[in-house]
Order: structure tokens, then sequence, then C-alpha cells
């Protein structure tokens, strides 16, 4: 098996990326999936690091038959995008969701059948400004990458890897991709969202034992469905207990969603986790707060708190 052409939808944080390091390979097609005004924009080129790259932009019937398909898009986006993985999925494309959370992958199995997901995750700290995306090359963690039961040497495991290789991006495969698909969702919850709320870098949590507190109540709940779903993360804690080294200044992806005025991911982290504590009788009291915090944030952000022109209106405090 040999990956020759390369779909990609979502050209965001993560998508910019895949488009950097595959833009090194002259030997593969790339292409970004976009329609309408979005096609034109990326027509115009994507912005990566101060570099402008022209990946080719095709519509989801012109991705069709592609070798890999990897989809890195924000979590709101996929359900709207599924018709598209739909269509550009043949037989033997692989599919490879780079999305936060741990149930993007069901999401789109139960569209185009399980036999064509390699389940993978990225650790990336990624910056989204006006004009592009910025990342530090060297200390991105990277993609992480497996079948979910042997054999874990696959030929479509072996085909990622070649394509991969001496790209720049930085990737290794795991026997243990549910748990590190786990892990990466814990720090997700447990370093992303509070620090959302208090609107902090993430020197907070070494700064603050309130901050401490919260993140690792937050680990606790999280730890405790993930044991009663049978996932034991302690196969592989040497290997990814930690995220991409950043700046105590640096702001996670829920806190970048929340100064640009968008509303964010919360369904997939909180949100997933007190669906799973419901269904398993685990209560969830932190990820309960933590979700109604961010979105009433999110009601700030869209103006709902916005009082400055009521004269008449009255409220009581209790």
């Amino acid at each position: 098996m040999k990956i020759t052409k390369v779909a990609v939808l979502g050209a965001g944080a993560v998508g910019s990326y895949i488009i950097w390091g595959l833009s090194k390979r002259t030997d593969i097609k790339l292409g970004v999936i976009a329609e309408g005004d979005r096609a034109e924009r990326l027509r115009k080129g994507c912005l990566i690091n101060d570099v402008t790259y022209h990946p080719e932009i095709w519509t989801p019937e012109e991705a069709k038959g592609a070798d890999l398909l990897i989809v890195s898009l924000k979590y709101g986006a996929l359900p709207g995008a599924l018709d598209s993985i739909y269509t550009a999925t043949e037989d033997n494309t692989i599919v490879m969701s780079l999305m936060n959370g741990i149930d993007s992958e069901e999401m789109i199995t139960e569209r185009i059948g399980a036999s064509h997901m390699l389940y993978s995750l990225i650790k990336i700290a990624s910056r989204g400004e006006k004009n592009g995306y910025y990342f530090n090359p060297e200390t991105t963690l990277g993609i992480v990458f497996g079948e979910l039961s042997a054999p874990y040497e696959s030929e479509r495991v072996q085909a990622v890897e070649e394509l991969f290789a001496n790209t720049g991006l930085h990737y290794r495969t795991t026997e243990h991709i549910r748990e590190e698909m786990w892990s990466k969702f814990r720090l997700n919850v447990c370093n992303n969202l509070p620090q959302a709320i208090l609107g902090a870098g993430v020197g907070c949590y070494q700064d603050s034992v309130h901050m401490k507190a919260i993140s690792e109540g937050l680990r606790k709940e999280l730890e405790a469905v993930a044991r009663a779903k049978g996932v034991d993360m302690s196969k592989i804690e040497a290997s990814s207990s930690r995220g991409s080294a950043v700046p105590a200044s640096a702001r996670y992806s829920t806190l970048q969603d929340l100064d640009a005025g968008r509303h964010t991911e919360i369904d997939m982290f909180s949100g997933a986790l007190i669906r799973m504590g419901k269904e398993l009788g685990i209560p969830v009291p932190y990820n309960e707060y933590t979700y109604h915090m961010i979105k009433a944030l999110e009601e700030k952000n869209d103006g709902k708190f916005d009082y400055s022109g009521e004269k008449e209106k009255t409220t009581w405090a209790r």
C-alpha cells in the first residue's frame, strides 16, 4: 500500500500542521476539501508560520478516492461535514480524525463504516492569529496513531509512517491508541478548561493552589469514568502524560475560542463526560459546573448579558 493522494478536511490549527508537513512531499497530491466562500479564501493560500502554502482546493467529489483523508475540524462542524466525508471516501480510503475529544471516530464510523478508521490524535500548541496559524515545529509532540487491535504493524499503519517520514511532522505509532486518546482527552479537560474560565495563561496551574485543585477535581472524575469504561491509562503513563512544551502565557484552544468570541468545543469535553457519567451512574460535579460556566461565557460573548440599553427593566437581588 502506498499513499499518493491525501485530502485534508479542516485547514485550521491542526490542518495547518498537516499542510505544513505534507507540502514537502512532491510525490503526492495534497488537497483541502472546501466549497463556496471558504474555498475561495483558501485559494488565496494558507499562511502558516509566516509562509504561504497553496495546497489544491477540492470539492468532496474531487477528493473522492483519496488514499488518506485527515479530518481536522472543530467539533461543532463535524455533523455538517459527514456527507462530505462519505463522498470523499472509497473502499480503500484510510480516515484519520485528529479532532479533540473521544467520540468523533464513532460519529464518522456511523456514516462510513468502521473499516476505514485508523484511530489517531494530535498534540500541538497552535495559535490562530488574524492572518494565519503558528506553532513551534520542534516542540510539537505531533501525531499518535495505531490500530485498535492486532496486527498493530498493519499495512496501512506502515503506509502512513512512510508518508510522514522526512516531512518534519512528529509522529509515533502505538498499540494502545484507545488509552492514548483518553490521555489526550484528560489533558484537554484538566488543562484546557479551567484556564478558559479564569482567562489566564497555563502558568496558573503552577502558580495557584486553587487552579490546581480545580484541575485535580476534573481529572479524578474523568479517570473514574475511564475506569468504568475499561480504559487503563496506566499502560501509557510513561509516554503520554504530558502535552507540548509551551510558555506560561499560552492560551489553549477553549480560551482562544472565547477570546475570539467563538463558541467552544465544551460539548466534546465536559459535555461528553456528563453524558457518560449519567450512563454509568458516576457523579461529575466539577465537569457539570465547568460545562455551565463555559456555556455562560459563550452567552456573554453572544451579548446575552448586555444590559446597557435596559432603562426600564428591573430584576430582584436575592
